[in-house]
């Protein structure tokens, strides 16, 4: 085991893919990640793919959608409703009998509201003009993992060193964790930039809960989309690219569950 001076700073959830989240004191980590993380998401019916942040010419307000859970989830297979805040500021519960129309119409497309049903699904992202960036100005397609909402990993880890080093270099930016969409964001303070780079192929411990790194985090066009009060800023990218080769925090996997609250101490094995 090795030393890491850590601890869990904060813990967010996302019950819609692509909208904003939970942050929470305490979440249960089950087999397919945190309970009730990207538990629903909307899907366009006219291509039947997954409506993704990740392409926002396509859907441009994605962030400007806020998701809740009515009561808290427990289990992947005991999911509540949600409660979904629209950009105008109407909220919608999604067991309401018109709640896909409202959607559809503040959309602008027809779309459904879905839970994971085993089934492959596609999405799309945008890959925008960046300097560093080799492949630049196209539209992706990719495929969630079988079964899940996820772009790749389970659980979204990113550390205050990283954060901390992102604003050194880019002082001019409003770097904050909540543009990184993390699940957990760890405290290392003391730690190298970048620490959790040197995390991959190893394990986490946060009380009961056994987590195993398993890759960096390749970031994309959704850190520089606005976020409230955060403006649109391509530049963070960038600096990503300059400065970590295009990754910031890691992926991870539960190999034993439990519940990980703030605070709760994180030993590096």
């Amino acid at each position: 085991m090795s030393s890491l001076n850590a601890t869990v700073a904060s813990i967010r959830r996302y019950p819609v893919k692509s909208m904003m989240g939970e942050e929470l004191n305490a979440a249960a980590i089950t087999t397919r990640g945190l309970a009730g993380d990207r538990a629903y998401s909307l899907v366009d019916l006219e291509t039947n793919k997954l409506i993704n942040a990740k392409h926002p010419q396509k859907w441009p307000k994605m962030f400007g959608y806020h998701a809740r859970f009515v009561s808290p989830p427990v289990s992947p297979e005991d999911i509540p409703p949600v409660y979904i805040t629209l950009p105008n500021g109407d909220i919608i519960e999604s067991t309401a009998g018109d709640a896909e129309q409202q959607l559809s119409a503040a959309l602008g497309k027809r779309v459904s509201l879905a839970r994971p049903d085993g089934s492959d699904k596609g999405f799309e992202g945008f890959v925008p003009t960046v300097e560093g960036v080799s492949d630049h100005d196209f539209v992706f397609d990719k495929t969630s993992p079988t079964g899940t909402f996820f772009d790749i990993g389970l659980i979204h880890i990113l550390t205050t060193s990283t954060l901390d080093a992102l604003k050194q270099v880019a002082p001019q930016s409003r770097i904050e964790s909540r543009r990184f969409r993390p699940n957990l964001v760890i405290n290392t303070e003391g730690a190298e930039p970048f620490v959790e780079n040197s995390w991959v192929g190893r394990t986490l411990r946060i009380g009961e809960v056994v987590l195993e790194v398993k890759q960096r985090t390749q970031r994309c066009v959704m850190t520089t989309l606005a976020q409230g009060d955060l403006p649109k800023d391509l530049s963070i990218l960038k600096a990503i690219y300059q400065n970590n080769g295009g990754s910031i925090g890691v992926y991870a996997e539960p190999v034993t569950t439990g519940t990980v609250r703030v605070d709760d101490r994180v030993e590096l094995i």
